[in-house]
């Protein structure tokens, strides 16, 4: 169980060149925040935050701004505006940062703006989720390890979004192991009515349970949908049959629209 003592590793003390750099961006952003909920006590586990324009416009009204020339800037800046805004909402749950392989350079240096952000804004790094997105196309797959060893060895969790719809996969399982997988949303789809979808989630939920790795079902959608999960032992889920991201906000139990499991 995580306490909520701020923790700020004493070894972290100097950035990488760009840093400093790494809130000045030629457009604006903001963020939206979707729950991650737990079924079984009915609470809000985590909240993932979703970029957006600075007026709630689309993530791809954003993310097309993105270039080879600023994306490490970009990265930089995203984690910084997540933290912060989730401070200014007194997020009581973790939140969850999706985060760019391929923009990380040092993640030991690269990571203390992260921390400084952190400080600044008085949140708990134990409370802050990682997410590598598996279906990015990560140049190293042993460097992604690194940075994801690196990341749990400062404080953070670490989680492989979209599990099973990308590039990674059993070989990043196999060389290490995240506290979270979030499997696909594409297995998920229609899974109440997909013996095959059941089998491959029954077996990743077996593989990960022998692992303790813990499993999100993500774009959770319908009734049925999170009856067959909770049916195969899924607790942790994310979807708009609970929630739609929720733009400069955060959700709480009682906003949630819990399904009749």
């Amino acid at each position: 169980m995580l306490n909520s003592t701020t923790f700020f590793p004493a070894d972290i003390k100097t950035g990488c060149a760009g840093c400093s750099e790494s809130v000045k961006l030629p457009f604006s952003f903001s963020y939206a925040y979707q729950p991650i909920v737990n079924i079984a006590s009915r609470s809000v586990y985590a909240h993932e935050a979703l970029v957006r324009g600075p007026n709630g416009e689309s993530a791809y009204s954003v993310l097309e701004q993105v270039t080879d020339a600023n994306r490490y800037r970009f990265d930089q800046a995203c984690r910084i505006k997540a933290i912060k805004t989730a401070a200014a909402l007194q997020m009581p749950s973790m939140l969850s940062i999706n985060f760019l392989p391929n923009a990380i350079y040092q993640p030991e240096l690269c990571i203390r703006s992260t921390l400084e952000a952190a400080r600044t804004h008085d949140f708990p790094i134990n409370r802050l989720i990682f997410e590598a997105v598996e279906g990015e196309r990560v140049e190293d797959g042993l460097r992604l390890t690194e940075i994801l060893r690196e990341y749990q060895r400062i404080g953070f969790l670490t989680a492989i979004d979209d599990f099973g719809a990308g590039f990674a996969g059993l070989n990043l399982l196999a060389n290490f192991q995240p506290d979270i997988v979030k499997l696909d949303m594409d297995l998920v789809r229609r899974i109440d009515q997909s013996p095959a979808r059941q089998s491959i989630a029954r077996a990743v939920i077996r593989m990960l349970d022998e692992m303790k790795i813990v499993m999100i079902a993500e774009g959770v959608e319908t009734q049925e949908e999170a009856k067959c999960l909770a049916q195969m032992g899924v607790r942790l889920m994310q979807g708009y049959l609970f929630s739609r991201p929720l733009f400069e906000a955060c959700g709480n139990a009682d906003e949630i629209m819990w399904p009749h499991t």
